[in-house]
């Protein structure tokens, strides 16, 4: 669970909803289904017209990474990566045929299989370098669906204001209600902004962050799997992937080459 998702919601939520009620407003002033009919069905309409369906639904998809941490474990990656490094180096490339099937990460097994059957270290940092390259590319879309979503909402929440007052001016014989009317008409206008700036953006942003984090995991993997081919030290290899990571302080005691044969 990504505490910080959840504290901000909690927190902009709750001191938007607190400075409603200590004007003497009402959570029912605010609770209405229309409004938010408009603005949601309005911004997903514009957004399925800018962005393919597979791209919609694979932003949808990757949404819980904004709530919940990856599993992935950068740290785990880097000693496996060594444990395969001394393997390689007392054994040869090609024992680690019989480990790369047990492999769970993808982009590791196809590194490895590449690595075992013999390719060039060069041909293989071309070859995988480019698969990063257009995952990449298709990740940087997730992201731009929830951008685009915030910036649509602000307008559709004004077009829902715009449409309750033209409800609101054709009963301008009961006067008494107007002004309620008007108050209820701007409640889109709430949902539109509300929802740019404490859902959409605010996940963009997250995911952002989450995106990057797996392209750093996949470069350092690249980076560990061309090193190995190369006959790098598997001591030297750790401290070498070990710098993709700023804020990881492994103990010598954790480190697979500090046992290593």
């Amino acid at each position: 669970m990504d505490k910080a998702t959840f504290g901000g919601i909690l927190v902009g939520i709750g001191g938007i909803l607190a400075g409603l009620l200590i004007e003497g407003g009402s959570l029912t002033q605010i609770m209405q289904p229309t409004a938010a009919i408009i603005v949601l069905g309005g911004t997903l309409g514009a957004v399925l017209i800018q962005f393919p369906l597979p791209v919609v639904m694979s932003a949808f998809r990757r949404l819980a990474h904004v709530f919940f941490e990856p599993k992935n474990d950068p740290q785990s990656m880097i000693q496996e990566v060594v444990r395969f490094a001394n393997k390689a180096r007392r054994e040869g490339i090609v024992a680690l045929d019989a480990d790369v099937q047990n492999v769970e990460e993808p982009f590791l097994k196809k590194s490895l299989m590449l690595a075992v059957d013999g390719t060039e270290p060069q041909e293989l940092r071309k070859m995988m370098e480019l698969e990063l390259d257009n995952r990449a590319e298709q990740d940087e879309r997730i992201p731009q669906v929830f951008e685009s979503a915030g910036g649509f909402s602000p307008t559709i929440g004004i077009i829902g204001a715009v449409l309750g007052l033209i409800q609101t001016m054709q009963h301008l014989d009961k006067i008494d209600e107007v002004g309620r009317g008007i108050a209820v008409a701007f409640v889109a206008t709430i949902y539109g902004v509300g929802s740019a700036n404490l859902c959409f953006l605010p996940c963009a942003g997250k995911l952002k962050i989450r995106i990057r984090e797996e392209q750093v995991i996949r470069e350092m993997t690249l980076e560990g799997v061309v090193s190995i081919l190369e006959g790098m030290n598997p001591r030297i290899l750790e401290t070498k992937l070990l710098g993709y990571l700023a804020d990881v302080k492994a103990k010598p005691a954790e480190r697979p080459s500090e046992t290593s044969v």
